[in-house]
């Protein structure tokens, strides 16, 4: 059965997610979550999906616009909430089975189009175009725009092909990230779902991205986080950043080695050092509401994983 947004499915394959829903069943990570992480690096943020065996979140992929201005500044991270589609090449029974099924659902023009016209505030649509480039080329100029236009800050992760380029990079706000560009227009494939688990990547190299997950794009590529564990990934990458800070300024004072500041667990006296830095830094300003009860408890108690450097 081809799976057009259904809502019941959704939830099914998403049970950890305990907090809001989109009346497609999708999870609503809170919009202040999604803004913190403009604010964060893509190991702050991977570390956390990794060591609780999230293994296949991230993949490497080229992007329509630098992360970076020449000055250094932010110009286009992409974050939003996970809205995803899977296709498949033609096999002509199976197409026009596809397309009598959308149609009598209320969809219009091609199997890509179908995708976006579901995009809501915030999305960012993430397509298992299972690496079509030659005729593959999902979104250009228009549909890029009908991206922008729906999702505001939004964007797409699209495994396969865009073409009109140029008027692709005219569209204000928007990101995109992408396996190859070619001029042909899309054709010859067909829909499997939408909002389905979809994969991107090889066999040794794949993401796999569900409805509802966080996306998180930068220089490096895409992640995309589960968003029961979003929070989590929050407030630890926020502690990866206020240590990494203290700990630069500890090592260029020859205060703490390297390998002291490496270990995931810290000593009782390191995190002494770094709440006094937290509480009269002006740097540890941002960081003062975050409890650090579990490392002092690891720090007392030892932490029976610790037993190399900090990934």
């Amino acid at each position: 059965m081809i799976r057009f947004d259904d809502p019941e499915y959704i939830k099914s394959i998403t049970p950890e997610w305990t907090g809001e829903r989109f009346p497609d069943g999708r999870p609503k990570v809170p919009d202040r979550y999604l803004d913190a992480l403009y604010n964060m690096t893509l190991e702050e943020l991977w570390k956390p999906i990794f060591v609780q065996g999230y293994e296949s979140q991230f993949i490497s992929m080229k992007s329509l616009h630098p992360e970076f201005k020449e000055d250094g500044s932010v110009n286009m991270k992409l974050v939003g909430r996970a809205m995803t589609a899977a296709y498949l090449p033609v096999r002509p029974d199976y197409y026009k089975a596809s397309c009598d099924i959308a149609r009598a659902q209320g969809y219009n023009g091609t199997p890509n189009q179908w995708a976006i016209e579901l995009l809501q505030e915030r999305d960012v649509m993430v397509i298992d175009m299972y690496d079509k480039i030659y005729k593959g080329t999902f979104v250009g100029g228009n549909l890029t725009t009908a991206i922008r236009t729906k999702t505001k800050t939004g964007g797409a992760v699209i495994w396969g092909g865009i073409r009109d380029v140029e008027q692709m990079m005219k569209v204000p706000d928007v990101q995109v990230y992408y396996r190859g560009i070619d001029p042909t227009p899309i054709r010859d494939f067909a829909l499997q779902g939408i909002n389905i688990p979809v994969r991107l990547g090889t066999d040794r190299d794949a993401a796999i991205c569900l409805p509802g997950d966080v996306v998180y794009g930068c220089s490096s590529g895409v992640l995309f986080i589960p968003p029961q564990l979003v929070i989590d990934v929050v407030d630890s990458g926020a502690k990866t950043q206020v240590k990494d800070i203290f700990g630069f300024k500890m090592i260029s004072e020859n205060k703490f080695t390297s390998a002291q500041i490496d270990k995931n667990t810290w000593s009782e006296d390191m995190l002494d050092l770094l709440m006094d830095f937290i509480k009269n830094d002006p740097e540890g300003e941002p960081y003062r509401d975050i409890d650090w009860t579990k490392e002092y408890d690891l720090a007392r108690n030892g932490d029976p994983t610790d037993t190399q450097s900090a990934l």
